[in-house]
């Protein structure tokens, strides 16, 4: 049987999906301002299928993206985590850190702390040699997120294959973090 590993930091959880987690979900997911960098925001059926995937690879694999609630007051917050992707990109096979919160839990800390929390699982716990993370080119807030947690960018960048249009969100930066950097920058 697959254990399910549900990381915690001093403020977070980072655990599997119920059913509660839906509506918040659904609600970040159609914020104009969460997926400005996304091609479009999410319909309901389309954000509940996501939802339902992250669960269904969380109880499969043990680890995937999670939502991540405030262990204070138990509420659903965003997702954060680790995932294969199914595209063929630059660095493939890989696997990759992500994150998206709801808008009113930005500038927190939250998503480096979470993030930090799956390269923690990542690097520990699953034994990878190597974490992968992209962003379009403009997002400065993701990738400023990429920087804090040590990630490198490698200077890679590739059009999204899943991103057809609009074109400004197709070109994508690449950032790197080896185990072996994650030790040293731990110690």
């Amino acid at each position: 049987m697959i254990q399910i590993i549900e990381p915690k930091t001093e403020r977070l959880k980072l655990r599997q999906w119920v059913a509660s987690d839906l509506e918040p979900f659904f609600a970040m997911s159609s914020d104009p301002q969460v997926m400005q960098y996304f091609p479009n925001s999410l319909s309901k059926a389309e954000s509940d299928s996501i939802a339902e995937k992250c669960q269904s690879l969380i109880t499969e694999n043990g680890w995937g993206v999670w939502a991540v609630e405030l262990i204070e007051t138990k509420e659903f917050i965003g997702i954060v985590g680790l995932h294969v992707p199914s595209e063929e990109l630059p660095s493939s096979p890989c696997v990759e850190v992500l994150w998206r919160l709801a808008q009113p839990h930005w500038g927190r800390g939250y998503a480096t702390e979470a993030a930090t929390a799956a390269l923690k699982v990542g690097f520990e716990e699953l034994e990878l040699q190597e974490i992968v993370s992209f962003a379009v080119l403009n997002n400065t807030s993701s990738r400023a997120v990429m920087e804090r947690i040590n990630m490198i960018d490698t200077g890679v960048t590739f059009n999204h294959p899943d991103v057809p249009a609009p074109a400004h969100l197709r070109k994508h930066c690449l950032y790197k973090i080896s185990r072996d950097s994650w030790v040293k920058n731990v110690a």
